[in-house]
């Protein structure tokens, strides 16, 4: 059995310490994968755009024919309730979910009425920016035609899984992952940035990739301070010649890449810009 770091689960209007087994064979997300989620942090006592991640897991929901039940602002309100039960010491994971028990008309089919919410917080360190490794993925990002690309559904996630295995395997930590027609969509785990001649830019969201809620805080920061920031179709090229790349995403905010393939980078200075203004933002929002 795995070891968990301290977690507490609201469920059923209650709080349950720990990991409670809340699934069985039969419910339709165990055994069909009918299930959404959303990852926000708590760290320091501020909550940064908990409100935004509350929204997106209900829309998320919808997408793949479940019935949110919970207001996004009750979410927040739970997620600022929960923290209280840690000493925070550690940035805390907060990942609401929902999920289908039953069958609809169709064993294939999530039966809407079934859905059920929990809400779950659990310490998890964040990770320091001392650069990562990337390297071009054999894998590739699916469509709005042939997977739920519009919401942050647990079933797109093992396909990250495996372009991120695949990475590691040939001693890389993550991946650029292409969409159907090349494009570079995002890494296995986060969204990508690169700079180029003064310039930044990032892949334009085309329904192959989620267009992370920490992506677009770092967009909007980095021209609010004069940084043009350019969205637009990338191939792995202009990523191999970029003067500067950086990742961004809820679990560990903006990180450099120092690697690509054999090319080694420094941490730029708009990695570093965009990094500070982000933590400078979260400080000035709203707290636990």
């Amino acid at each position: 059995m795995p070891t968990w770091s301290k977690t507490w689960t609201y469920v059923d209007g209650d709080w349950i310490e720990g990991n409670p087994p809340l699934t069985g064979p039969r419910s339709h997300a165990f055994w069909l994968g009918s299930s959404v989620f959303d990852g926000a942090r708590i760290f320091d006592g501020m909550m940064p755009d908990m409100d935004l991640h509350a929204a997106r897991v209900n829309r998320s929901a919808t997408a793949l024919g479940l019935k949110p039940t919970m207001a996004a602002e009750t979410i927040v309100g739970l997620a600022a309730d929960g923290a209280k039960k840690f000493d925070g010491k550690v940035p805390l994971y907060v990942k609401p979910m929902y999920w289908a028990e039953g069958d609809g008309p169709s064993a294939i089919l999530p039966d809407p009425e079934t859905t059920r919410f929990c809400l779950c917080l659990y310490e998890a360190p964040m990770g320091q920016p001392t650069g990562t490794s990337i390297t071009l993925s054999k894998f590739r990002r699916p469509t709005i035609e042939n997977a739920p690309t519009d919401s942050k559904a647990g079933c797109l996630y093992p396909n990250n899984g495996r372009a991120l295995r695949e990475a590691r395997s040939r001693g890389f930590d993550n991946c650029l992952v292409l969409d159907m027609v090349g494009n570079v969509a995002e890494t296995a785990t986060s969204n990508i940035f690169m700079a180029k001649d003064g310039v930044v830019y990032t892949p334009i969201p085309n329904a192959t990739f989620l267009n992370g809620i920490t992506r677009q805080r770092t967009i909007a920061l980095l021209r609010q301070a004069g940084v043009t920031v350019v969205e637009q179709s990338l191939r792995y090229a202009d990523f191999e010649s970029a003067d500067e790349i950086f990742a961004s995403g809820n679990y560990s905010k903006v990180m450099p890449i120092t690697k690509i393939d054999d090319r080694e980078l420094q941490p730029g200075p708009y990695g570093r810009k965009a990094r500070e203004l982000y933590f400078e933002y979260a400080a000035a929002g709203p707290r636990v």
